[in-house]
């Protein structure tokens, strides 16, 4: 299975999820990948639409092999294997987690204009990101979100690592996927068009669920 795109993913993860319509939930898109696919499905269920930032914590001196992630509410994630795999002091993972704690904050502030995270104690939340593959970023997301307390939390992908995803199904009280293979590789290799998704577009589509005429933002120095 290959999707075209975030938005074809986004359609078809959506006609997987209708039966939650009733429980009126509340979608939120990892930024920055995730909110294309959650705009679909925040559309289908008529259901508003927000972000969970989370920032993934990279190895020294190599950010693409991730020992973790920090979310929303201050909450860290790192993988112990991952940490004796690469051995960073641990004065060099804290400074990392300062940084990307501070990103977080950062890019909660422009990407809601400056609008509070949404208030999601009891309700039904549905998680949305484009992908899974080592799990980090959205065990953080699904860790700070059990803080803020929802009635039940759903997390929904269009694929993911089978291994990963079966780690993940025991923090989620439901877990929708549309493909799960145990050799996922990248998740940009299940798309054929996998562009980076620029952080104006995702206001642009946080204004749309809205409502509203997005007047974008200043581009990104990140």
């Amino acid at each position: 299975m290959r999707f075209l795109n975030r938005e074809q993913a986004g359609r078809q993860l959506a006609s997987r999820l209708l039966g939650y319509k009733a429980e009126a939930p509340i979608v939120l898109g990892l930024p920055r990948g995730g909110v294309p696919v959650a705009f679909e499905v925040a559309q289908a269920l008529e259901a508003p639409l927000d972000i969970w930032v989370v920032r993934k914590v990279g190895a020294p001196g190599f950010q693409e092999y991730g020992l973790g992630a920090v979310a929303e509410g201050g909450i860290v994630y790192l993988n112990p294997e991952a940490l004796d795999d690469v051995g960073a002091s641990t004065e060099e993972v804290q400074e990392i987690v300062q940084r990307k704690s501070a990103e977080v904050a950062d890019r909660a502030q422009r990407f809601r204009g400056g609008q509070p995270p949404p208030r999601v104690e009891g309700r039904t939340v549905i998680l949305v990101d484009d992908g899974i593959a080592t799990g980090g970023t959205v065990r953080a997301a699904i860790q700070s979100l059990r803080l803020a307390r929802p009635g039940k939390l759903v997390l929904a992908v269009p694929v993911a690592a089978s291994q990963t995803l079966e780690e993940l199904q025991r923090l989620a009280d439901d877990v929708v996927c549309l493909f799960d293979t145990p050799a996922l590789y990248a998740i940009g290799a299940w798309y054929e068009d996998f562009q980076q998704i620029p952080d104006e577009e995702v206001v642009r589509l946080l204004e749309l669920a809205r409502g509203g005429t997005s007047l974008g933002l200043q581009p990104s120095q990140a």
